[in-house]
């Protein structure tokens, strides 16, 4: 940001103006936001990649089926065997449940072979907008059923049943996420800043940019549109408060120690914004480009969430780099309050604890990357633990949840794929052999195998799996009836349904890993190589981010398998953690080495990153523990892949500005030295000379 932009920001006047603004803008998106949950998209076409082979098959079927119907299972059991009174509940609850709002289909009761369970199927129709109200019809439905049950125990599975646990587990996203996220960013500012009112100031402006999130994504939304779902939605929040804040902090660390260098604060503000606003810049078009990146992904849901964060990154910068400098200096001095920074007295941070960490690395530099280096990669071993394969439905959830109990209990019963059935599509005069040879394919029961609608020349069949839907033996079904239908010239034969769509969910999944985190890392090294000018340090902070990752991915995959007792993880972990500790962790490498080159321009490479670590270090391990908590608010969601992103973000981010950054990072800074910044002009040059104590080593004015 050139001195004229940040004058004009901090001016007497314009702060005031924009004030004014800033207040119409964020009462205007915030009204906006509030209908987010309106537009958002959580049936299966907003998750899916396009070109699946299960899609297309939702597509193919909405002639004969609607794609927005999914059944539910009424199980109910008579553990002394089916009585004919049980019959003539089950009958009579079914005509009941078509009187339900949205249910279109009801099948008869159906015995079980032991004799001792009946299951109803009744099909509900969502709409393109109506999963909101999924939990409430499964209990409108659940309390015809438990009503006058007698000796038969009632409970509801099926797909309906797990969408509408699902919907209770994401319903806090919105609230208890955000006031969670919110409180954890108080009690650490708290402790970093000791001011009550400037914590308050900071949550009032992560609040709001929060808010004018939402609001800008809420218009792409409905105009332009993007694809919100319940997931997006939600680490909008969090992604936005965290980032938020940090360039707050990194901000208003500079505004302060400029408060000891100008006595005017209008000054002092203008030069904090001058010299860190161009970092934060840096570090906020990182963090969008690298979101972008994700829409490049096959998952509908995983490229939805790249213009979504990207919206919200945006959102942030302008809160923070506008609005927040404007408030600052009308407030004036006394927001520090008790420990107000006074015009001429020193900067305790010259003399501080990362000034005496630098000292120490300094001594043997080489040993103590090559140390930490090794460290990392031992504990990156712990990614085969991972198991990022997929999860079952009983795996997905940090608690039990009731259909899933009632889906074990249906198994006992009926088979394994009893209310979630595999959907297969053919050209009509190849249907009988699409029919014989899904008769044959083991796994599927044969005696289930029925023709459903045909029309236009393609006909519609639906079969039983005789596994459990989500478990690896259903998927190895789904290869098998692909392999058997797709033989059959002519046929044009799809297999889909909800297994099928799970299956190519996870194989998508895979695939975007691949494609999308070699471009991110190339696109941040172009980033890194423009703002350093150099190629030698891009690269070598981009290997000390990967090894970061891989860090961050070993001790998740110890942690939750022998302390949290996690079976695996999403096949989109991987990714979705990858996205935020690299496009979010090399923030704190871009601070800390535009500060290091700063410094290095007048004093060398040597003491630039001493100097560079002593200025940057307080404040941006501050910035860590605030993403970190941020991050470690998704655990208070039920759902393993939230909380499981949440542990792994925040523990990478820890990592990252603790170790990576302030150890490791430096410690190749002054191993490597000037040649760090090959091929620029700083690549030749030498360091100047310490005084005759080495007291000078950070003498000149500290600041981020």
């Amino acid at each position: 940001m050139n001195r004229s932009i940040a004058g004009w920001v901090t001016h007497h006047w314009t702060k005031w103006v924009i004030l004014v603004l800033s207040l119409i803008l964020m009462m205007g998106m915030g009204m906006l936001g509030s209908k987010l949950t309106s537009v958002q998209e959580n049936d299966i076409s907003s998750w899916l990649p396009g070109d699946a082979e299960s899609t297309k098959v939702i597509d193919k079927a909405s002639e004969f089926s609607d794609p927005d119907a999914i059944p539910a299972v009424v199980l109910y059991v008579n553990d002394s065997g089916i009585t004919p009174d049980d019959v003539a509940k089950a009958t009579a609850d079914a005509a009941e449940f078509k009187e339900v709002d949205s249910v279109t289909e009801v099948s008869p009761p159906i015995p079980s072979e032991d004799g001792k369970a009946l299951q109803v199927i009744p099909t509900i129709s969502m709409g393109s907008d109506g999963w909101d109200k999924l939990p409430g019809l499964v209990d409108d439905i659940k309390g015809i059923a438990t009503k006058d049950a007698g000796d038969l125990k009632v409970s509801l599975a099926g797909p309906a049943a797990l969408g509408a646990d699902q919907a209770e587990a994401f319903s806090g996203i919105d609230g208890v996420l955000l006031l969670s996220a919110l409180a954890i960013v108080f009690v650490i500012l708290l402790i970093t800043y000791r001011s009550l009112q400037l914590a308050i100031l900071f949550l009032l402006c992560g609040g709001a940019a929060v808010g004018v999130a939402q609001g800008v994504v809420y218009l792409l939304a409905k105009y332009a549109d993007l694809t919100v779902n319940g997931q997006s939605a939600g680490i909008l929040s969090v992604l936005v408060l965290g980032a938020g804040v940090d360039y707050a902090l990194l901000l208003v660390a500079r505004y302060r120690e400029e408060l000891h260098n100008y006595e005017d604060r209008h000054e002092a503000m203008a030069h904090a914004l001058h010299r860190a606003a161009p970092a934060i810049l840096a570090s906020g078009a990182t963090v969008i480009i690298g979101l972008l990146c994700l829409m490049f992904a096959q998952m509908n849901s995983t490229a939805g969430l790249g213009p979504v964060g990207a919206a919200g990154i945006a959102c942030a910068l302008l809160v923070m780099m506008v609005t927040l400098p404007a408030l600052l200096v009308i407030v004036g001095r006394w927001i520090f309050w008790p420990f107000v920074p006074r015009f001429g007295d020193p900067i305790k941070s010259e003399k501080g604890f990362w000034a005496k960490v630098g000292q120490r690395i300094a001594k043997a530099p080489r040993a103590v990357w090559v140390t930490t280096t090794l460290i990392l990669i031992a504990l990156g071993l712990g990614i085969t633990q991972l198991g990022a394969n997929g999860m079952s439905n009983e795996d997905s959830f940090t608690k039990e949840q009731p259909s899933v109990v009632a889906e074990k209990k249906l198994a006992e019963h009926f088979p394994g794929g009893a209310g979630s059935p595999v959907a297969v599509v053919s050209n009509t005069q190849q249907a009988n052999e699409v029919k014989e040879a899904l008769s044959g394919v083991k796994g599927l029961d044969p005696a289930s195998v029925a023709e459903k609608g045909a029309g236009g020349g393609t006909t519609y069949f639906e079969a039983t799996l005789t596994s459990a839907p989500d478990s690896t033996e259903a998927f190895d079904t789904i290869d098998r009836a692909r392999d058997a239908v797709h033989d059959i010239a002519g046929a044009d034969a799809l297999v889909g349904g909800n297994t099928a769509v799970n299956k190519d969910v996870q194989e998508a999944s895979a695939a975007d890993n691949l494609l999308i985190i070699p471009i991110i890392l190339v696109v941040v090294l172009l980033v890194l190589g423009v703002l350093l000018r150099a190629i030698a340090a891009p690269l070598i902070l981009l290997l000390t981010v990967v090894v970061s990752f891989a860090a961050a991915l070993g001790i998740s995959g110890l942690v939750f398998k022998y302390v949290f007792g996690f079976e695996g993880a999403d096949s989109s972990f991987p990714l979705f953690v990858f996205v935020f500790l690299v496009a979010l962790g090399i923030d704190y490498n871009i601070f800390l080495m535009t500060r290091v080159r700063e410094e290095a321009l007048k004093l060398g490479t040597r003491r630039g990153a001493l100097v560079g670590l002593a200025a940057t270090g307080g404040v941006i391990t501050s910035a860590g523990f605030v993403l970190a908590g941020t991050f470690a608010a998704l655990a208070t969601l039920p759902i393993v892949f939230m909380a499981e992103l949440g542990f792994a973000v925040a523990v990478g981010v820890l990592l990252d500005t603790i170790i990576v950054r302030s150890v490791l990072v430096t410690a190749l800074n002054l191993d490597i030295g000037k040649k760090i910044w090959w091929p620029s002009r700083l690549a030749h040059k030498d360091d100047v000379p310490e005084g005759p104590a080495g007291d000078d080593v950070i003498e000149s004015k500290v600041s981020v």
